[in-house]
């Protein structure tokens, strides 16, 4: 299958189809969360969101929350979340590693068709890319694109929407994006689960985070079993203390935008300053050696300061 990245802007790429199927809550569980409301956002207006990073993040209400995943997908992790996600009527966003979406494109078809969002998340996630020539980083975001594309089986399914690994950025990258119609997505807050703490201690974070603040984005990975051990529990909590989980969707010619304010799209809370990882372990089991391939190292740490004012371990 020819796909070309190169040759015209992304933006007419993504026909911006959304997935039809959307669980309805008698297919869920007794008293299932749900998802509370669907916005559509066009990247061209609102082209960086997340406060970790950027001065915009989503336009949610006080007690919303994005769910959003990062670098699988990977089996059986992924698939276990997609059954949690399931069993509570809850759609999130997943941003997807190319060389994952090769060796797992059942596990993107089905991510797609229960409704969720699909995004990209470069190919290689190479612990390196940010050392890399422009051009180079350039040629890895576009070749995600492709990977990503090529396993949902047309690139309508994909969806406009972009994040750095570790959330390393550039200004020359975020052009590059931006002139193809490609939001970049940071996030509000962090639930450390990359780090060296317990499923307890990925859900805490999350929480207090998300208190903290009253809404946001929230940035998990679905390829550690610390998160799926942590999301039946974190879902569980959210409906106890009333939020609400919103999906987001990318503008197209059938879906005009959700009407917002300016205002909205700031939040004027002061950033969540995550916790210092500990020192990584040593991995010995096959699945911690399955994640490996996606990176050698791990994600954002932004208690170290680099040029671009974030810091990353990757």
């Amino acid at each position: 299958m020819h796909i070309d990245v190169t040759l015209r802007p992304i933006a007419v790429a993504f026909a911006l189809t959304f997935a039809a199927g959307t669980a309805m809550a008698a297919d869920c569980k007794p008293g299932a969360l749900g998802t509370g409301r669907t916005i559509v956002v066009d990247p061209t207006e609102h082209g960086r969101i997340g406060t970790m990073q950027y001065g915009e993040t989503l336009p949610l209400r006080d007690h919303e929350v994005v769910l959003t995943f990062d670098d699988g997908p990977i089996p059986p992790n992924t698939t276990k979340v997609l059954d949690i996600l399931a069993s509570e009527c809850v759609k999130a966003t997943f941003f997807l590693v190319g060389t994952m979406a090769n060796r797992f494109p059942s596990v993107v078809r089905r991510t797609y068709d229960e409704g969720h969002t699909i995004a990209t998340h470069t190919q290689t996630h190479s612990p390196k890319i940010w050392k890399w020539p422009i051009p180079k980083q350039e040629a890895d975001i576009q070749q995600g694109i492709a990977s990503v594309t090529e396993a949902l089986g047309e690139s309508g399914k994909l969806s406009p929407f972009f994040r750095f690994p570790g959330l390393g950025n550039s200004a020359e990258i975020e052009s590059h994006l931006a002139a193809q119609g490609i939001m970049v997505w940071s996030a509000d807050f962090p639930a450390d689960d990359w780090t060296r703490i317990t499923s307890k201690q990925v859900m805490k974070r999350a929480l207090d985070r998300l208190e903290r603040r009253g809404k946001g984005v929230l940035l998990l990975h679905d390829i550690h079993k610390k998160t799926v051990a942590a999301l039946p529990e974190l879902l569980m909590e959210l409906k106890k203390r009333n939020y609400t989980v919103v999906h987001v969707v990318a503008a197209g010619p059938d879906r005009p935008k959700t009407d917002t304010d300016p205002q909205q799209w700031v939040m004027q809370t002061p950033p969540v300053k995550p916790a210092t990882p500990a020192p990584a372990k040593k991995r010995n089991s096959a699945a911690e050696k399955a994640t490996a391939a996606v990176a050698r190292s791990r994600p954002l740490d932004i208690t170290k300061p680099t040029s671009t004012g974030v810091g990353r371990s990757w």
